[in-house]
């Protein structure tokens, strides 16, 4: 199941982050501060959270995104990590699914993931690449020397547009 993150979630979703293995303390914080901003501000409009749950209703997974600031229809994928114990049993593509059917829903047209070029994210993108996302830009030594920052996107046919 996919649902909003709601405040009692806040440790097991930041146990995940650090879990992976993938982030950087830096990249922690920033997490982190998202997560607090979204518990913290309700009314605020840039970041949304959802969890995904096990069965037994466990937080398993989270995912934040929002609106691409300035551009109609396109929607940001922030964040995403599935605990390490359960990956590969489909919850990181729950949460992509999900988030699909809502842009559709709400007349969006555009998906936009960004990752690194590093070997560690190799899985990620290829992850991306199942889910029909193409890369659609690639700036070299963006995060660091000998570090792409790489743009996945997927256009949607949304319902509104049907």
């Amino acid at each position: 199941m996919v649902r909003p993150m709601k405040p009692e979630d806040r440790e097991a979703v930041l146990d995940i982050v650090r879990a992976t293995g993938m982030f950087t303390a830096i990249e922690i914080q920033c997490a982190e501060e998202q997560i607090d901003i979204f518990l913290g501000q309700p009314g605020q409009q840039d970041y949304s959270l959802v969890v995904a749950e096990n069965d037994k209703g466990q937080v398993v997974g989270y995912m934040s995104y929002g609106p691409t600031p300035l551009a109609e229809g396109a929607y940001d994928i922030y964040w995403m990590a599935v605990a390490p114990g359960v990956q590969g049993r489909g919850h990181g593509r729950k949460l992509v699914s999900w988030l699909e059917d809502r842009v559709k829903d709400w007349g969006g047209r555009l998906i936009l993931i960004e990752t690194s070029s590093q070997p560690k994210y190799e899985r990620t993108r290829r992850f991306y690449l199942s889910l029909e996302y193409r890369e659609v830009a690639r700036i070299p030594d963006f995060y660091k020397p000998g570090d792409d920052r790489i743009t996945y996107a997927k256009y949607l046919e949304s319902k509104e547009r049907n």
